[in-house]
């Protein structure tokens, strides 16, 4: 709006300047209307210039610029009632007293208005610092809040990272007491499997020394039973005994067959027994040495050659297996 005015203003003055300087230019006949318009451009750039410059608003504005039409009324029409003749006189003065009139009711009004501008003034700059100190007040009030919100939320981050710190801390006391009875169980475990192991090598070697003291007692009673049967042994029985190894040295015989020497030999039939039994030989060996014997000097079958060796005293199963050895 003001940079319109002054547009104007600017247009006004030109204006002025320009019918002002076209009035002197040319002739007699249009330098009136030339100072007329120059006069209408002053005025309208006095009054722009008013409307510019008032602080009061608008309605006082034009008020002013009424006045000034008036006071300008005044003094033309006051003028042309002098320098027309006597009989547009009257006229003109009542033209310059009703722009004089006018101009008293403007300035009355204009007055008036003037003198309640101060106290609308300042009831505006009342309502305005009331305003202020509303807006103040309502800033204040939501810094607070703003205030009061951040200490919130604060609070509450502060609560959650307390909740967070105790559910951790938790966690790790519930890890640590975890880790340390799954440790108390393995070492119960490791425990219970060292006695376990221990229990066992206890067991097996009392078991070891259970049947080294039965082996041991064996030995002793046999050796007990042994010397015994020494300490019994006839002189007769043990020549049966050097008696029955002398031949077994030289010559395959089944146990019968030994017994049989032994009696011919001159020994009774429980010396010759007992001489038998109490040297060590393998009878099937001996079944297979004397039915070697007996093919490396005559032919046989092989079941002639069972029935020689049962003949000559050994059992069937010894003869059959001696024959196999032999290759029949």
């Amino acid at each position: 709006m003001e940079t319109i005015l002054m547009i104007l203003m600017l247009a006004s003055l030109a204006g002025v300047i320009v019918f002002f300087a076209l009035a002197f230019e040319k002739g007699k006949g249009n330098k009136r209307r030339d100072f007329m318009k120059s006069g209408g451009c002053l005025y309208a750039f006095l009054a722009l210039v008013v409307i510019l410059g008032s602080n009061d608003g608008i309605l006082l504005a034009f008020l002013q610029v009424f006045m000034l039409t008036a006071f300008l009324g005044v003094i033309i029409f006051t003028a042309l009632a002098f320098a027309k003749g006597k009989i547009n006189r009257l006229k003109n003065f009542a033209m310059a007293g009703g722009c004089l009139f006018v101009l008293l009711v403007l300035a009355l009004v204009v007055g008036s208005i003037s003198d309640e501008a101060p106290v609308a003034k300042e009831a505006t700059a009342k309502a305005s610092i009331e305003g202020q100190k509303t807006d103040l007040n309502v800033n204040q009030e939501e810094e607070v809040k703003e205030k009061e919100e951040q200490e919130a939320k604060e609070q509450a981050q502060k609560e959650q990272e307390e909740k967070e710190a105790r559910e951790q801390a938790q966690k790790e006391q519930e890890e640590r007491e975890a880790e340390e009875q799954a440790q108390k169980e393995q070492e119960a475990k490791e425990a219970e499997e060292q006695a376990k192991k221990e229990a066992e090598e206890k067991a097996k070697k009392e078991e070891e020394e259970r049947k080294a003291k039965e082996e041991a007692d064996r030995k002793a009673k046999e050796e007990a039973e042994r010397k015994a049967k020494e300490d019994s042994v006839t002189v007769s029985q043990k020549q049966a005994v050097a008696m029955a190894e002398h031949y077994i040295n030289f010559m395959a015989f089944s146990k019968s067959g030994l017994i049989d020497q032994l009696e011919f030999e001159g020994f009774s039939t429980e010396d010759a027994t007992y001489g038998v039994e109490n040297i060590s030989v393998d009878w099937e060996e001996q079944a297979v040495i004397k039915a070697q014997e007996y093919l490396d000097f005559t032919a046989f079958s092989r079941q002639g050659l069972i029935d020689q060796l049962v003949f000559e005293g050994f059992s069937k199963e010894h003869a059959a297996y001696a024959a196999s050895q032999v290759g029949l």
